[in-house]
């Protein structure tokens, strides 16, 4: 099956790694792609293939810690009518599909020893046994395997096999993840944002306003392209400002209404009510006696309700307590509250 992917990134450490997949390409080679969830194991698999002499036959993908230990080895090599209880017929496993063509093993960490151990011999001798099989197959079959563990480690605590590792690792490549690519946070963003602007039928893409820019460059991005993409494309598809999108919301589950969480003093306490001119504002009962530690208590429960009263918001926040954009973020910052809101 065709998928229509990109790989997107203008970065130095990016373009460096891309560009060893590209060289390796052309050779006959396994390559082991190694990095984080989300910064795009596949799409470069999917590159080893498209830019080697195989391009024209399978690309076979597998991920290895989706199915249970018992079926593993079935999966990959196949079974024989009567193998097993339950194998009624017949099948062939993923190194004959991909015969001619290019095996995609991701999450290759959870193999178990025994299927490891059967690896190492197609890998090695070209030759696969059906489970239940005798006879033994010809396979013609280039090996792209890719995780997000450190098998060095996991070959030190005996977790894999240090000659399947040795046969797998003629080339690696290291994805960097998203924080550590520089510009390409807004690069990315500006993709994921025109694409789904064009889902939604939008005339135009209006851009992003300074508070996503804001949000969206300082934030660390630990499950990288993928978190991006939800986060982008969760703006545009809520953003009902007519101008450039300036809600981010990194945190989907972020509320002070989920369920499980121990209440906060915020989140405990009952809705405010907009006082009246004349109505004196209550201090503090709770906390230092002097008068800066209660006053700045009392400007820290203000503005923490407040963001929960705009959903975290800090633009309508900021607008709702008569503030500028730059002034509400100064004073989240003054009081440590800057990390809890988008």
């Amino acid at each position: 099956m065709e998928r229509a992917s990109q790989v997107i990134g203008e970065s130095g450490a990016f373009m460096a790694a891309l560009e060893r997949a590209s060289r390796a390409a052309a050779l006959d080679r396994p390559v082991l792609v190694i990095g984080e969830r989300g910064t795009g194991k596949e799409l470069v698999a999917e590159r080893l293939h498209r830019l080697s002499h195989r391009w024209d036959q399978p690309l076979v993908i597998m991920n290895c810690a989706a199915l249970p230990e018992t079926l593993i080895e079935a999966e990959l090599f196949g079974h024989e009518a009567g193998a097993f209880t339950g194998a009624t017929k017949a099948r062939t496993g993923r190194f004959e599909e991909a015969d001619g063509g290019t095996l995609f093993l991701d999450e290759l960490g959870t193999l178990s020893m025994g299927a490891q151990e059967r690896l190492l011999r197609a890998v090695e001798y070209g030759e696969i046994n059906r489970i239940g099989s005798s006879r033994p197959t010809r396979v013609d079959v280039r090996i792209v395997a890719a995780t997000n563990e450190h098998l060095p480690d996991k070959v030190a605590r005996h977790e894999f096999r240090a000659d399947l590792l040795d046969r797998l690792c003629f080339e690696v490549v290291t994805l960097p993840p998203l924080r550590m690519r520089g510009g390409d946070v807004m690069v990315l963003a500006d993709h994921f944002a025109r694409r789904m602007a064009a889902e939604l039928d939008w005339a135009k893409w209006p851009g992003f306003g300074p508070g996503a820019i804001d949000a969206l460059r300082h934030h660390s991005w630990p499950g990288n392209v993928r978190e991006l993409r939800n986060v982008v494309e969760r703006a545009v598809y809520r953003w009902e400002g007519g101008g450039p999108v300036d809600a981010i919301e990194i945190d989907p589950f972020l509320s002070p209404y989920r369920p499980g969480q121990t209440p906060s003093a915020a989140a405990a306490a009952p809705p405010p009510t907009t006082p009246r001119d004349d109505e004196p504002i209550a201090a503090c009962d709770a906390g230092p006696s002097d008068f800066k530690s209660r006053v700045a208590r009392f400007e820290s429960d203000l503005l923490s309700r407040t963001l929960a009263e705009h959903r975290f918001n800090q633009r309508q926040a900021a607008e709702g307590l008569g503030l500028s954009y730059d002034q509400f973020r100064h004073a989240l910052r003054r009081h440590g509250l800057i990390g809890t809101s988008a």
